[in-house]
């Protein structure tokens, strides 16, 4: 197998199987989907994945950089856990109301790709998730410092990206069109995802067991 198709290949699964876990990007491009038709929640994933793999290319190219951010982990560590605990809140909000159809904070005139951007610009557990997974390919040789490699990386990410965040917008989709699911319900179940994530990252920032030091443990 070529090197360029293998790690091209490494990128798309690690990617791909890395958005299926469910998270605050996902939940939400989901959430759009639903509400918003399949059109906006693909603007929606372009604008995540476009910031996923900007951080991927800071994290090859500045690898030493990325390591001494510490306090800036930190405070995003705590950004992300405040824009969870308001979808969680949101999304139980909307479920509460007889005409509310989704997340309070997703009713705005915002261009669903600059919503992804945003989104997914600080949510900053795919930096360490990516460092960690870069350090690994580098360890195996798989993944060498040369131009060519990193591009050819970096599709493989993006396109694992959009076919995991695919299974969340097709899935919600048809789980409203062929299953007639009650709104309500679907809230529930999203703000309970996003009050799970809310109460995991805040124990993971209590514990201090963060970004910023699993960035440190990657690095050791």
């Amino acid at each position: 197998m070529p090197k360029l198709f293998k790690i091209f290949l490494w990128g798309l699964l690690i990617s791909a199987l890395g958005t299926l876990p469910l998270g605050t990007l996902n939940v939400a491009a989901m959430q759009i989907s639903v509400s918003e038709g399949l059109v906006k929640a693909f603007y929606f994933a372009a604008g995540v994945v476009l910031v996923e793999i900007c951080y991927v290319r800071i994290s090859l190219l500045g690898m030493d950089w990325v390591r001494k951010q510490k306090r800036l982990l930190q405070w995003l560590e705590w950004i992300a856990f405040l824009i969870v605990a308001a979808l969680a809140v949101g999304s139980f909000y909307a479920a509460s109301q007889p005409h509310q159809t989704k997340n309070v904070l997703l009713q705005n005139d915002m261009h669903r790709f600059l919503l992804g951007l945003i989104m997914s610009a600080i949510n900053p557990v795919q930096i360490p998730f990516w460092f960690g997974w870069s350090t690994v390919l580098f360890g195996k040789k798989i993944l060498l410092p040369q131009a060519n490699y990193y591009n050819i990386y970096i599709t493989g990410i993006g396109i694992g990206s959009l076919l995991g965040l695919a299974v969340f917008i097709f899935g919600g989709h048809l789980l409203v069109d062929n299953l007639d699911a009650n709104q309500k319900i679907i809230n529930y179940v999203i703000g309970g995802v996003f009050s799970l994530t809310a109460i995991i990252q805040l124990i993971k920032i209590l514990r201090n067991k963060g970004l910023g030091n699993a960035v440190q443990k990657v690095d050791s």
